[in-house]
């Protein structure tokens, strides 16, 4: 005799029904244990007793169920899958069969059929793993930069980004910045610190954020790199961009620890404004470089003093552009009208363009061959523009930006039809949407209209 197979149900079945068998557990008992009615476990004694515990298993084990479909319709919508719908997940193409084929297939069914005959491949089956890359071997030859928006006062302060500054060789902290938002103004300002501390290392590596990368290719200004990219290039940095976020993952790693033990030791020192938070970050870089930082495969250290006045640093990490002088000295900024003041200099002007230097406290400097220009603004009219293009990480802080403008405005007096028509009321009797019980003038005439009759009586 061969093997058989039985479920496990089957085996705990024959387990108790042996016990009662030998007398070591009653019928009642091993009904209560096995949830059967004492009927239904006479009838399974009887068969054991005459046929064997074999006779236990379920006697439609093995075979076909009734409800099957037939594999002639399997067959057909298969074939209208692979001829018409080939790139369909299980639960549109269930949908288009019983739309457009008339062929009604449950989503579960259709997708064992996709799967057995290799049209579709399970979320298990599609997974692509990335492979870890080994770290770069000198201290300074890559440093990963990203910000991470996040509660990091919790309820103690808004919410704010935090820019991350990770060695790629060592994994050591090399800079934290608490900011508003990711602009590239925030990233100049970190920047500065970072050169002051460290110097200038070899290669950024960063995301596809637009304050590192251009994403249009046909951009006509800028020689196509964004400002912080310009500035980069003058300090002889390079930049690279990560094509997915797993590229940069030890940043990424990073910016999920911070979330766990930056909040809490934010939350130990009471910290709850971001001017508090820069301050105590130096403290908690040393602590966590001291045990954490590994050291490098080659001890040499790639970063480059900056040997420049402050300066001549600040003109680099600011927003430099070129605007275009019309006719009455005036060119666009920000949204603003820029009016050059008129002199010797300024009269040839017209028709070239002059550079501008916007730096992070708002003031703006236009130059023209080196030479500062004397200029004022003609229209203050600062707003953000209609259906303007605003990214993820920006958001928090252009809403607050724009709140901020909506509360200076005064609330607009909306005037009702009457108010526009001019008509001004001429009387204090009852209208339409007045309460006539209430009203002194129709009390009074219905206590006289009372009275009256109760002189007539």
């Amino acid at each position: 005799m061969g093997l058989i197979a039985m479920s496990e149900r089957d085996l705990q079945r024959i387990e108790v029904l042996s016990k009662v068998v030998d007398g070591r557990a009653t019928l009642v008992s091993a009904a209560r244990v096995l949830g059967l009615s004492e009927r239904q476990v006479r009838r399974l004694l009887e068969r054991i007793r005459t046929t064997g515990a074999a006779s236990i298993r379920h006697k439609a084990i093995g075979r076909p169920s009734n409800n099957r479909i037939s594999p002639g319709v399997r067959d057909y919508a298969l074939a209208l899958i692979r001829e018409r719908y080939a790139d369909f997940g299980p639960t549109l193409a269930a949908e288009k069969l019983a739309e457009l084929d008339g062929l009604t297939v449950s989503r579960e069914t259709l997708r064992q059929w996709m799967s057995g005959a290799g049209i579709w491949l399970s979320r298990k089956q599609r997974r692509t793993f990335h492979q870890p890359r080994l770290r770069r071997e000198a201290y300074g030859e890559l440093v990963q930069i990203d910000g991470s928006e996040h509660r990091w006062f919790e309820d103690r302060g808004d919410p704010c980004s935090l820019l991350v500054f990770v060695d790629d060789a060592t994994g050591k902290l090399m800079q934290l910045r608490f900011v508003r938002s990711e602009s590239a103004f925030s990233y100049f300002e970190a920047l500065a610190l970072y050169l002051k501390d460290h110097g200038a290392p070899v290669a950024f590596y960063s995301d596809k954020h637009s304050v590192f990368r251009v994403a249009k290719k046909e951009a006509k200004g800028g020689q196509g790199m964004t400002q912080f990219g310009r500035a980069l290039s003058e300090l002889n940095i390079e930049i690279l961009c990560a094509n997915s976020s797993q590229a940069k993952g030890r940043v990424e790693r990073m910016n999920r620890t911070l979330q766990d033990r930056l909040i809490k030791e934010l939350r130990l020192a009471g910290i709850g404004s971001m001017d508090d938070g820069n301050a105590f970050l130096p403290r908690f870089m040393a602590r966590y470089n001291q045990r954490f930082a590994i050291a490098p495969t080659r001890p040499d250290n790639l970063h480059r003093p900056i040997n420049m006045p402050s300066d001549r640093l600040q003109k680099i990490l600011c927003k430099r552009e070129q605007r275009y002088v019309g006719a009455q000295l005036t060119f666009s900024f920000e949204r603003q009208r820029i009016m050059l003041e008129e002199s010797d200099v300024t009269r040839g002007l017209v028709g070239r363009y002059v550079e501008t230097y916007a730096y992070a406290d708002g003031r703006l400097d236009v130059r023209w061959k080196g030479h500062s220009l004397s200029y004022r603004v003609f229209d203050k009219d600062q707003r953000v523009t209609h259906a303007a293009i605003t990214e993820n990480k920006r958001l928090s802080d252009v809403l607050a930006y724009i709140k901020e403008r909506q509360d200076q405005r005064p609330t607009p007096k909306v005037k009702t039809n009457s108010e526009k028509n001019g008509y001004t009321p001429r009387s204090r009797k009852p209208g339409r949407n007045r309460d006539f019980m209430n009203d002194p003038a129709v009390i009074a005439r219905r206590c006289q209209a009372l009275s009256d009759l109760d002189a007539a009586e």
